[in-house]
């Protein structure tokens, strides 16, 4: 059972994450990078970063590799942003679950089908 005080850094880490990642300057890094997701261990020392990209799945694993190479800044300025104690050891893994619930969607709206508002007329009705 997750704990709160987990919980509540794992909130903290994905806020700040989102405004770190508007800071860096690392051209591998998508500018349309979009923080998903931190799981944050048991004890507090490891933290996976789920992140995902609007231009697809390549571009988000070429994304992690840039933010690999820049987690001593990220670490630093979690750990000063977050006042804790022991920043825990970043880890960033390439997600596509933005793409995924895109593609959902865009099926759920196939099968459905379009929705009149009230106020609309419709042209094959013919009021007498």
């Amino acid at each position: 059972m997750a704990n709160f005080k987990t919980n509540r850094t794992e909130e903290d880490i994905l806020r700040e994450m989102t405004a770190i990642l508007r800071e860096l300057k690392d051209p591998r890094i998508d500018p349309m990078l979009t923080v998903v997701r931190a799981e944050l261990s048991r004890d507090l020392s490891n933290c996976k970063i789920y992140v995902s990209s609007l231009s697809g799945r390549d571009r988000a694993k070429e994304s992690c590799k840039g933010l690999d190479s820049a987690c001593g800044f990220i670490r630093r300025e979690l750990f000063h942003r977050l006042k804790i104690r022991k920043c825990p050891a970043l880890h960033f893994v390439a997600d596509d679950s933005i793409a995924h619930s895109a593609e959902i969607n865009r099926k759920l709206r196939q099968i459905q089908p379009a929705v009149q508002l009230p106020n609309e007329t419709d042209p094959d009705s013919k009021e007498d």
